[in-house]
């Protein structure tokens, strides 16, 4: 195997987030997934660093599946957007049902970027968004965020994620 670790993890990534591998770039996603790759999640409200740790454990969990080396170097790299995106759909799914890729579209959706497509792309947007979100530039209701709501009993923007999305489940009577 003489792929780059980065490119096989990446790709394993992908995997977690896709619906299905579909060459139709208007169905396709691969920029944005590139873009939620090389953008760090980063953390300013406590609890969220949590967040961040179980976006660093699917590396551990890639090296388990691919039995490939560690890298030390590699794995001690800050957490991407994609990795606590997908990592937090995980816990979404334990918590309240449906898929990891369910939620992971939701959050996608949630925050701005369905439309951020491969046809559609328009990377400065996509940046844009994710700078809102990662340094919470949204709405005191979310709006911007992964979970806006109609009627937040708290700012948004001073909760953690896992919070916010307990109270985005009640604001939407999701079924528990």
């Amino acid at each position: 195997m003489n792929e780059p670790l980065e490119n096989l993890y990446f790709n394993w990534l992908c995997a977690k987030a896709s619906h299905v591998e579909n060459p139709t770039p208007s169905l396709t996603y691969w920029k944005l997934f590139r873009v939620l790759y090389s953008n760090e999640f980063v953390w300013l409200v406590s609890g969220d660093d949590s967040r961040a740790l179980d976006g660093l454990e699917l590396r551990e969990e890639f090296f388990m599946e691919s039995r490939l080396p560690e890298d030390p170097v590699w794995e001690s790299m800050n957490c991407s957007i994609f990795e606590m995106l997908i990592s937090f759909s995980r816990r979404a799914q334990f918590a309240a049902g449906e898929t990891t890729s369910f939620w992971f579209w939701k959050m996608i959706e949630n925050v701005g970027l369905r439309d951020a497509n491969d046809a559609s792309f328009h990377e400065e947007v996509v940046e844009e968004i994710l700078y809102n979100f990662v340094w919470r530039n949204y709405d005191r209701r979310g709006v911007g965020g992964l979970f806006p709501m109609n009627n937040p009993q708290h700012d948004q923007r001073h909760v953690e994620v896992w919070y916010q999305f307990c109270e985005y489940l009640v604001d939407q009577d999701w079924p528990l």
